[in-house]
């Protein structure tokens, strides 16, 4: 290697290499950058649509609650229909039997 190609590759480095290689590592910088603050934004907005979630299944759970038949309220709704089905199925008979009787 002569002194000549030995100053052009010093000279290339210094003025082409260099300034690429810096240009390349802050665009590097720079994408990690935007990317880490993309993933803070999307982390952000999940948490708060998952709380808005939670709130909103703890409302509607709260509102079964509140709406919902106990059972005791469905066993003593039973019983009345049953007792008024036996009635009706009583008369029902009855009037069979007076028909039949005629």
């Amino acid at each position: 290697m002569t002194e000549s190609q030995g100053i052009d590759l010093i000279w290339w480095i210094t003025v082409v290499d260099l300034p690429a290689m810096g240009g390349l590592l802050w665009l590097i910088l720079r994408v990690r950058g935007e990317a880490e603050e993309a993933t803070d934004r999307l982390r952000s907005g999940m948490e708060a649509t998952s709380i808005q979630m939670r709130e909103a299944l703890a409302a509607y759970k709260l509102e079964v609650a509140k709406t919902y038949a106990s059972i005791t309220t469905l066993r003593e709704v039973e019983q009345r229909l049953t007792s008024h089905l036996l009635r009706i199925e009583g008369k029902l008979d009855g009037a069979r039997t007076e028909g039949v009787a005629r």
